[in-house]
């Protein structure tokens, strides 16, 4: 009797064709695929979570698709509180991927998170190469929790070694809500359109006031010269934004700067919540 694999001479073929080294498999949220087998049991399926959720169906399929993405979606909310709920006060550092160990902007983000780390803070990353790297590295060099929120792309982005808790996200609403909900601070590297993103989504979350106004810190005097004058010639002159938006962060090229920052604004905002539990207790008083 044959086994159900393996015995068969086409099942040898398949098997050798998918040991050949350009056939990796390719890891999509807790799934690891061989590419050869995507086509079989995933139409489509190389396309990310974020481009199908997007996407227009062709035939009437919400019923059968959207339903359970929304599950999904849900258990990334669900396993990512559960996992950062008791890690303390937090910075969230964002860059750019592409810089390499020993450059400029890799060892500023590697001080930033180590003095940080030493302050007591937990640093979150998106768990990549370059700038985020350099800032988990620095988070445990400075013996603080180094958290990584990683995202599925087409191109496999894995956790980098410096990672203690990593977290796996299909979606980047998702992964963004994590960085947001957690941080007392925001620290932005120079990086390019996924690092504008996370900027400009802080900056609109405190200019509305969904969230409370923490610190943003830009890092890189000379990067970030360009965008706030543009801001300030371009934005303001037409009124899309208001003088008081230009003060919603602040620029530096000094790590230990940052620090202080961050840590100037948890103590204002402690002796805030302190001030205001004192004059809740003393109205309830007889």
């Amino acid at each position: 009797m044959l086994s159900a694999i393996g015995d068969r001479p086409e099942d040898m073929t398949a098997v050798a064709k998918d040991s050949q080294p350009n056939n990796h498999p390719r890891r999509a949220g807790r799934v690891t695929v061989r590419p050869a087998a995507v086509a079989r049991i995933r139409p489509g399926a190389r396309a990310t979570e974020d481009e199908r959720f997007f996407q227009k169906p062709v035939r009437p399929e919400f019923l059968d698709t959207d339903p359970w993405r929304a599950l999904r979606i849900l258990s990334e909310f669900v396993e990512g509180f559960d996992a950062l709920a008791a890690i303390g006060p937090a910075v969230t550092i964002f860059g750019s991927a592409r810089m390499a160990p020993g450059s400029r902007w890799y060892e500023a983000a590697r001080d930033v998170a180590r003095l940080l780390a030493q302050s007591g803070y937990a640093v979150i990353t998106g768990g990549g190469p370059g700038c985020m790297e350099a800032a988990n590295r620095g988070a445990q060099e400075g013996g603080g929790l180094s958290i990584g929120c990683n995202i599925e792309l087409p191109h496999e982005q894995v956790l980098n070694p410096y990672v203690d808790l990593g977290i796996e996200f299909r979606y980047f609403f998702a992964r963004k809500m994590m960085f947001v909900k957690y941080a007392n601070a925001f620290v932005i590297m120079p990086g390019g359109f996924g690092t504008l993103d996370e900027l400009s989504e802080a900056l609109t979350l405190i200019q509305t006031g969904k969230i409370r106004h923490f610190p943003v810190i830009l890092v890189g005097t000379e990067y970030w010269r360009g965008l706030i004058d543009w801001a300030k010639t371009s934005m303001l002159s037409i009124g899309a934004i208001e003088p008081a938006d230009l003060e919603l962060f602040q620029l530096t090229d000094d790590p230990a700067e940052v620090c202080r920052l961050v840590n100037e604004s948890r103590r204002t905002a402690a002796e805030s919540t302190a001030g205001s539990a004192g004059a809740s207790a003393a109205v309830r008083q007889p």
